[in-house]
C-alpha cells in the first residue's frame, strides 16, 4: 500500500500544472450543520475536477519510464478530461472510453483536449471492461480512474495541500465512487496526523463501497442510478476497499434528493457550482449524516463542477417547487368568456407571478362545458401558497397541485 511519501512525489510532478485551488470558511453551511466547515473546491480545479491529478501523475510516471505509446482509459467524465488534459501535455495520444449515457459537455470537454471518444456501455462498468480489451488489442497502456497507486497517489495531494492550510481539522468529508480519492486523502491525512477522522460520503443509488465497508469484502450491485453521475460505480474495487477498510473511520449515504438540494444549497448560498458527485459530502452535512461533535472542524471535498446543464435546470425546477417558491396547479373552470380574465385576476389579488399557463377544453376527462387551466406561479414561501389556495377555494374553484 502507498505512503505518504508516494503523494508528496506526485505533488512534485503536479507543481505548476494543477491549481492550488481555495480551501475557504463556509459561514452559511456552518451554522446550519453547527460545525466550522471548510470547502475544498475542487470544482475550480482544471478540467473541472480533482481527477486531474491523478490521471497526471500516472501518465507521468508513464513518461518517465519510456512509455510513449499512447494510453486508454474508461470514464463518466472528469477522469476522461483528466487523462485527455495529461495526454496532451505530455505529446500522447489518448482514447476514452465513456458510457452511452454520459453528459455531452463532458464529452466535448474529453474532445477539446484531442482525444479520441468511444461511446461503450449502459454505466461505467461496461465502459471499462470494453476499455480493457480495446487497450490490450492495441498494446497501450490502460490508467485507471482509482485502481491504480500513482492515480491514488496524485488524489492524495488533495489532502497535502487542505491540511497545509488548516493543520487542526477534526474530520474531512470525501465523496465515494470507486475509492481513489478517498483512499488517497485518507493515506496523506492519517500519516500526518492520524486523529483527523475521514468519513466517506456515497449515493444510495451506488451503495457497493458503503456495503462492502459494511460487510468488510467487495460486493457489486446489479444497477446504478444517480444524479452523482461521477461516482456512478456499479462494482467495489477490492484494492481501493482494502485502503478504506484500514483508513476510513465511516462511510454514509445520501439519497438523490440530498443530493439535488446540496446542489442547489451550493448554487444559491456559496456561489458554487458542483455537480452530483461533488456535493454529496454538503448533503452529508444538510441532512445529518455526520456523527461529530457540534463545533467541529470539518473540511468538505467538493470534487468536482462538470454537470450537465440539462441536469442542473432539473434541479433548480423541482428545487424551487420543494422550497414553496413555485407552484403548479391544475383549474377546472367553466368555458366561457371571462373565465379565465377571474382568474387570474384573483392571482394577481394574492401576488402569484404567471410563469406558465396552459388551457385546455377537449380533454375526455372533462364534463361538457368545462376547460382546465394548467398554471405555473412564482410564489414566495408556505404562506404565500397557502393564501393562493384559500382565494381559489373561496371562490369555488375546483384545484389540484402538480407535483
Amino acid at each position: 500500500m502507498l505512503d505518504l511519501n508516494s503523494i508528496k512525489k506526485a505533488q512534485k510532478r503536479l507543481d505548476g500544472v494543477i491549481e492550488h485551488t481555495p480551501f475557504s470558511y463556509a459561514p452559511i453551511l456552518s451554522e446550519i450543520s453547527g460545525y466550522r466547515v471548510y470547502l475544498k473546491k475542487e470544482n475550480l480545479q482544471r478540467t473541472g475536477a480533482f481527477k486531474l491529478r491523478g490521471a497526471f501523475n500516472k501518465i507521468a510516471t508513464l513518461i518517465e519510464e519510456g512509455k510513449k505509446g499512447g494510453v486508454v482509459a474508461a470514464s463518466a467524465g472528469n477522469h476522461a478530461q483528466g487523462v485527455a488534459f495529461s495526454a496532451k501535455y505530455f505529446g500522447i495520444e489518448a482514447t476514452i472510453v465513456m458510457p452511452d449515457s454520459t453528459p455531452l459537455n463532458k464529452i466535448q470537454g474529453v474532445k477539446e483536449f484531442g482525444a479520441d471518444v468511444i461511446l461503450y456501455g449502459a454505466n461505467y462498468d461496461e465502459a471499462y471492461a470494453y476499455a480493457i480489451e480495446y487497450s490490450k488489442e492495441r498494446e497501450k497502456d490502460f490508467v485507471h480512474p482509482f485502481t491504480d497507486d500513482e492515480v491514488i497517489s496524485g488524489q492524495g495531494t488533495v489532502a497535502l495541500e487542505m491540511i497545509e492550510t488548516q493543520d487542526d481539522l477534526d474530520a474531512i468529508i470525501v465523496p465515494v465512487g470507486g475509492g481513489g480519492l478517498i483512499a488517497g486523502i485518507a493515506t496523506a491525512t492519517k500519516a500526518q496526523n492520524p486523529n483527523i477522522k475521514i468519513i466517506g460520503i456515497a449515493s444510495s443509488g451506488a451503495p457497493a463501497m458503503k456495503n462492502s465497508f459494511d460487510s468488510k469484502k467487495a460486493h457489486g450491485t446489479k444497477s446504478v442510478r444517480t444524479i452523482a453521475d461521477g461516482i456512478a460505480v456499479r462494482d467495489a474495487s477490492p484494492i481501493t476497499l482494502n485502503y478504506i477498510l484500514d483508513r476510513v473511520d465511516s462511510l454514509e449515504l445520501v439519497c438523490e434528493d440530498e443530493i439535488a438540494s446540496a446542489i442547489l444549497f451550493l448554487l444559491e448560498k456559496q456561489k458554487l457550482l458542483v455537480e452530483g458527485a461533488g456535493a454529496v459530502g454538503v448533503a452529508g452535512l444538510l441532512h445529518n449524516k455526520i456523527d461529530m461533535p457540534k463545533g467541529s472542524k470539518i473540511g468538505v471535498v467538493l470534487s468536482g463542477g462538470n454537470i450537465d446543464v440539462t441536469m442542473l435546470s432539473l434541479i433548480i425546477e423541482k428545487g424551487l417547487v420543494k422550497s414553496s417558491r413555485k407552484m403548479k396547479l391544475s383549474v377546472i373552470m367553466v368555458d366561457k368568456p371571462g373565465s379565465l380574465m377571474m382568474f387570474t385576476e384573483l392571482l394577481k389579488e394574492v401576488g402569484a407571478n404567471i410563469v406558465h399557463i396552459g388551457y385546455d377544453r377537449t380533454s375526455i376527462d372533462l364534463e361538457f362545458g368545462d376547460a382546465v387551466v394548467s398554471v405555473h406561479l412564482e410564489t414566495k414561501g408556505v404562506a404565500h401558497q397557502d393564501e393562493v389556495r384559500a382565494k381559489l377555494n373561496e371562490y369555488g374553484f375546483e384545484f389540484s397541485e402538480i407535483q
